[in-house]
């Protein structure tokens, strides 16, 4: 299947592998090799991935000297040295890896592109060296790398030596993790061993093609040591993105398009987040709550659950441009109550994740009804880090009863999911904004909300636990719950004069589901003016002022007094 690859554009009918349906060979490269009858993406060189990825096919190949030589002197049934001169002949090139300079969707971008013709894309001495010297390429320009990986794993053939190639590559991705430098890995299939376990599952951000298989052992090798049948889809694409591994998968055809989203969002070339224009537009939040209506707390949990209210997806599509999700904890799963992903604020991206309820009975149930599993704070956690690390604002929108109490959710560590956010958050070095958009249940919410500027709509609430869950307990009577509600000071106007939340933004009449749109335009510019007000402080300023913040609760110290401090500590 290999040698078809370079003969399929003269070849008059190809059969596809996967269907075994005849294919125009001249249909079939136009359609970059992609089968029109059952969609498989049959593998591309290197080179033409790379063409098939660069904006008008334009790349310029890095003048990089590396190949391997034979340090054992390794003979299986042929010597090592003459299946690399055979490897060479029959490909064209000195290793299994091709690095480039390109630009996609006009944003320039360090390739490094693996080729599985050669010896099967595996892992060698002048491989690792390759795919180091790219990255080391992409520091010194700061640049973001995208490395496309298909690889059977470590070079057998070089010993140890290619085992050392897994912590070297891991190492140089370090450093551009350090240097706040985007990285990307796009998964084709195969992916697996020494590569799966080092820099392809390593990067910021992992896209894969329909179908690619990623994973550390093979099929074969698992079931034969477990003597089990495993199931058809087993480390497919599909298979890891349902277990939170892999961010997204990608048709071939849409490739170019979302890395250039990717790469547009990373690369900025000066750190920290650019300063939004000063808003021309009225702040809408509310910051005395003398200014608001006497509430009724009972009546406001019951507006907060309205399930006409908007929800964090409706309000992606409303305030924000060009939203990409991300998927996954990289852990052990992915949690469909928190959706997060970079969206562009007018001119400039940001980082946003919030928890997603849902309309109707059905999409309630597939979100678990708003209610996170430690695989949703992971995730969220994950995102929160790659923002730091691109100088990426995080906007954080709440809308959960409380984290998810499941049997299960315990055993993943609900807990430390949670006291790691809060932790994560409140050293975070880029402006972080909250808003409560609906119901902002005890930790679960806070989990989100350790923010330079707390916000929260009009008829929200906010509070350590559940009206209901408080009746139960102190007056052990769970119809007590509008008792509950108002003495917990859970709705807005309590909690503004509390200094729990910042401001509060008030709600079309009839609340955010009766009018989203006037809603999403008072959230938007809600937004715009905390960041803002925050863009004029540094980077180490941002995490001292929401240390402070939260520092003052129950204490007599201020958030001026902190960043006094902070002034006077920097001179």
């Amino acid at each position: 299947m290999t040698d078809m690859i370079a003969r399929d554009i003269d070849a008059d009918w190809v059969l596809c592998t996967g269907c075994a349906t005849p294919v125009f060979g001249k249909r079939l490269h136009r359609n970059a090799r992609v089968c029109p009858e059952c969609r498989l993406h049959l593998p591309l060189t290197a080179a033409e991935r790379i063409a098939h990825l660069a904006d008008d096919g334009r790349y310029d190949p890095l003048p990089l000297e590396v190949a391997s030589n034979d340090p054992l002197r390794f003979v299986d049934t042929v010597p090592y040295a003459k299946r690399l001169a055979q490897a060479r002949e029959r490909t064209g090139l000195n290793e299994a890896v091709v690095c480039a300079r390109a630009r996609i969707g006009g944003s320039p971008v360090v390739l490094a592109a693996m080729d599985f013709r050669f010896l099967g894309g595996s892992l060698g001495s002048a491989v690792g060296e390759l795919i180091t010297l790219a990255a080391e390429t992409a520091l010194a320009e700061r640049t973001p790398l995208l490395i496309v990986t298909a690889s059977g794993g470590a070079r057998m053939q070089e010993g140890a030596l290619s085992l050392m190639q897994m912590a070297k590559t891991s190492a140089a991705l370090g450093e551009l993790d350090r240097a706040g430098i985007l990285t990307i890995t796009l998964v084709a299939d195969p992916t697996f061993g020494g590569v799966a376990a080092s820099f392809a599952t390593l990067t910021d951000v992992i896209v894969a093609e329909p179908g690619a298989r990623l994973g550390f052992a093979g099929r074969r090798v698992i079931e034969q040591t477990i003597r089990q049948q495993l199931p058809p889809e087993f480390q497919t694409a599909e298979f890891l993105l349902d277990r939170g591994f892999i961010d997204m998968i990608v048709e071939r055809s849409r490739l170019r398009q979302e890395l250039g989203r990717l790469l547009r969002a990373g690369a900025r070339t000066v750190p920290g987040p650019a300063a939004p224009p000063a808003p021309d537009v009225p702040d809408p939040v509310v910051r005395d709550s003398r200014l608001l209506p006497e509430p009724d707390p009972w009546r406001h949990v019951r507006q907060a659950r309205d399930l006409s209210r908007p929800t964090t997806r409706d309000y992606l599509a409303l305030v924000f441009d060009d939203f990409q999700e991300l998927h996954g904890d990289r852990v052990s799963g992915q949690c469909p109550a928190i959706v997060g992903g970079i969206a562009w604020l007018d001119s400039g991206p940001a980082m946003v994740i919030g928890q997603q309820k849902g309309h109707d009975p059905a999409e309630l149930t597939r979100n678990n009804f708003g209610m996170p599993r430690p695989a949703g704070y992971r995730k969220a956690a994950r995102l929160m880090r790659l923002a730091d690390k691109l100088g990426l604002p995080v906007v954080t929108l709440v809308d959960t009863p409380g984290a998810y109490p499941g049997a299960d959710a315990e055993e993943q560590g609900q807990a430390v999911a949670i006291a790691e956010n809060l932790r994560l958050m409140a050293f975070l070095s880029v402006p972080v904004v909250t808003v409560v958009i609906g119901e902002g249940g005890s930790g679960g919410a806070l989990a989100l909300a350790v923010a330079n500027r707390v916000l929260m709509f009009s008829r929200s609430v906010y509070s350590v636990i559940s009206p209901e869950g408080c009746a139960a307990i102190v007056w052990k009577d769970p119809a007590a719950a509008p008792d509950a509600a108002r003495a917990l000071g859970l709705n807005s106007r309590d909690l503004l004069r509390l200094g729990v939340v910042d401001g509060v933004i008030p709600e079309p009449e009839g609340g955010t589901g009766a009018d989203p749109l006037r809603a999403a335009d008072s959230l938007g510019a809600a937004l715009r003016h905390s960041l803002h007000e925050l863009s004029g402080l540094s980077r180490a300023q941002l995490g001292a002022d929401r240390r402070a913040r939260f520092r003052q609760f129950g204490s007599s110290v201020t958030v001026e007094a902190e960043l006094l401090t902070m002034s006077e500590e920097a001179y």
